[in-house]
């Protein structure tokens, strides 16, 4: 086997469980205690884990949060995709909670139906939705600049109010291990109340959220149907523990 295949399974097992075992890792590849372990200490030394007695440990890196201008230029076609297979999920007479974010925004552009109510904490995606004449109830509170969010205890007190169909969420980070994460803890609150208050929930995620760790944790991923597109991310150990629609066109 090839040194960049034994690497790829090793950084694979990482993702899926945190952990490796040389003795597995030998097993499993056929290889001798000394070749896996100058892959381990290859794979220290280029930061992709921690070596531990008897194996080693997955690097997590909490990823900083970008300002709305720089995700917007960011993966523009896998976000569209998502945003429409999400949109075609909406049906006549829901009440919906739509998150702020730049694949939620996109949403907007694709909603077919009339008849729907939609709370949102997103200042832009109200201004929208309005222009579209749907009926748009925008929360309360806090300002954030970065995002253009409505965030805090007002914003929490006004969700608090309502119930619904669906939440359409956006999530910067998705992991086996750690769930759905997000950089902002108000942020999070307002995400995880949302998902609380619905009776389904959506995470529109393109292929640059999955393996991702941020500081504040939104929910489980069993607790959602994750909205994605096909890629390079393995997604086989994810789907034992939620749902996952895939956007291909």
């Amino acid at each position: 086997m090839l040194t960049e295949e034994r690497h790829s399974f090793i950084l694979n097992e990482l993702k899926r469980s945190g952990i490796v075992k040389t003795q597995a890792i030998m097993k499993a590849l056929n290889c001798s205690e000394s070749t896996i372990r100058r892959d381990l200490d290859h794979l220290e030394k280029a930061g992709f884990l921690t070596r531990v007695h008897g194996g080693a440990k997955r690097i997590y890196k909490i990823d900083k949060e970008l300002s709305i201008q720089e995700k917007t230029f960011k993966n523009i076609q896998e976000k569209q995709k998502i945003a429409k297979l999400a949109a075609s999920l909406l049906n006549d007479q829901d009440v919906i909670f739509l998150d702020a974010g730049t694949t939620t925004l996109a949403f907007i552009d694709y909603i077919q139906v009339g008849d729907i109510t939609v709370v949102t904490n997103g200042i832009q995606h109200a201004a929208l939705l309005v222009e579209k004449q749907i009926k748009t109830i925008l929360l309360g509170g806090t300002i954030k600049f970065s995002t253009k969010a409505m965030i805090g205890s007002m914003s929490l007190r006004h969700l608090e109010e309502y119930r619904f169909n669906k939440a359409f969420i956006g999530i910067n980070g998705i992991d086996q291990e750690f769930g759905c994460t997000t950089p902002d803890p108000e942020e999070a609150a307002i995400k995880k109340l949302a998902i609380q208050q619905s009776a389904t929930s959506y995470l529109l995620a393109d292929e640059t959220k999955w393996n991702k760790v941020n500081f504040a944790k939104v929910c489980d991923i069993s607790d959602v149907t994750i909205i994605t597109n096909p890629s390079y991310v393995d997604l086989t150990t994810y789907q034992e523990n939620t749902t996952i629609l895939e956007a291909t066109s």
